[in-house]
């Protein structure tokens, strides 16, 4: 019984550990992303005011969606 008890703990911390991982990588993505814009609008300085109008509306709907 014991034994039982304990394998279903561990398939238990398993399914959890899987389950921790999926926003990290939407994180991962974002980060890049972001990465990658910043890096367009310094070497193209004509889209530069465009991104930071995108990130602009960004921020005011995630400090929306977090209120």
């Amino acid at each position: 019984m014991k034994r039982s008890l304990k394998r279903i703990r561990e398939v238990g911390r398993r399914v959890l550990s899987i389950q921790d991982t999926h926003g990290q990588d939407l994180v991962e993505y974002a980060l890049l992303a972001g990465f990658v814009a910043v890096a367009a609008g310094a070497l193209l300085p004509s889209i530069s005011t465009s991104i930071s109008t995108i990130f602009s509306k960004m921020q005011s709907v995630l400090t929306a969606a977090g209120s």
